[in-house]
């Protein structure tokens, strides 16, 4: 363990993740394979792709929440709020968890100790990194149930997880996650079974901690409406690999990975709403049927003999990298897309 690079805090660069290679015990191949992500202040990176693709893993491994014996990490360097930790031999301090770095968990009543009232849940996070008295962590907790909009947050202190809809129980997570008040917040599907009202107020509530904190922010999830909606940049994976990445408008407006380009078709449209929308042939193929190279080319209609090797996540413009040794389609692809 290491202090950070002076340099990435003057850049404003909060956490930086470099190559991380994780394979679970049991398997042959890597389930994450160079996975790199880099958050800035006040800047919201959002994580996207099928289920399986390893999105949810990547966090998992970044806050050391995996089970224990369960994946072993042969490369990975993580700078994060100044300090640098070879992940192969030294996880995420537990006081830096929960604390400077916080967590939302994709499911809120599997998340919430029902055993527990709202108080004591959110309070034991204030105790735990914070210290003080029982007194001054409830009061924290009852500020923090405020700031998340939940109404007559006196009363939810005495309430359980059971007592509250799921959109005021995802208002918890999130209180709790930003009680301690992190530097960096990693959201997992945080509006997953939400309806679109609720969802559009969660959205809103993370923006607007986001401009009062200052404070870095990824989003995985699978719905690129959130992420048109709330995006500063954004990271496709397939397969445990960033695919392409690069700034939201221009993953948008100009996608160049073929898979990219699938998940954007597959997106219903306003101005075309007849017709069946576009699928991605195929499906995320196990850990154990992994292709070589590309790992998308099993599903690729570009793919040739070239993809047997993997291609490297490449800058073809300002703030656009893509792995795909046809990027860009326009210029090495006749066929239209």
């Amino acid at each position: 363990m290491q202090l950070g690079d002076e340099n990435s805090a003057d850049s404003g660069t909060l956490l930086a993740l470099s190559d991380l290679v994780l394979r679970f015990k049991g398997h042959k191949n890597d389930v994450l394979d160079g996975v790199s992500l880099t958050v800035k202040r006040g800047e919201v990176v959002c994580v996207v792709g099928e289920s399986g693709c390893g999105k949810s893993v990547t966090a998992m491994a970044l806050m050391d929440l995996l089970p224990a014996g369960s994946a072993t990490i042969s490369s990975g360097n993580l700078d994060a709020c100044g300090l640098n930790l070879d992940l192969t031999s030294t996880c995420l301090p537990s006081e830096m968890r929960g604390n400077r770095i916080a967590m939302i968990f994709q499911e809120p009543m599997s998340s919430l100790n029902p055993s527990f009232t709202i108080g004591d849940q959110i309070g034991e996070a204030v105790l735990r990194h914070k210290g003080g008295t029982r007194t001054q962590a409830l009061d924290r907790a009852q500020e923090m149930l405020q700031r998340v909009g939940i109404a007559n947050p006196e009363q939810r202190l005495s309430e359980y997880p059971h007592q509250l809809s799921g959109g005021m129980r995802q208002r918890v997570m999130i209180a709790m996650a930003l009680a301690n008040d992190p530097e960096i917040l990693i959201a997992d599907e945080p509006t997953t079974a939400l309806d679109v009202t609720i969802q559009a107020q969660i959205l809103d509530l993370i923006r607007d901690l986001r401009d009062e904190t200052g404070m870095g922010t990824i989003m995985i999830t699978h719905d690129l409406g959130v992420v048109a909606e709330i995006a500063d940049t954004v990271a496709v994976m397939y397969g445990g690999q960033v695919v392409e990445q690069g700034a939201v408008g221009e993953i948008f407006n100009n996608p160049q990975h073929p898979y990219t380009i699938g998940l954007m078709s597959a997106m219903p449209r306003l101005d075309n709403p007849v017709g069946r929308l576009a699928i991605v042939p195929g499906t995320v193929p196990t850990i154990a049927n992994m292709p070589q190279g590309c790992r998308f080319r099993t599903r690729c209609v570009f793919a040739t003999q070239a993809c047997a090797e993997r291609p490297k996540l490449s800058q073809i413009a300002p703030e656009h990298d893509v792995a795909c040794h046809y990027a860009p389609l326009e210029v090495n692809v006749s066929v239209a897309i």
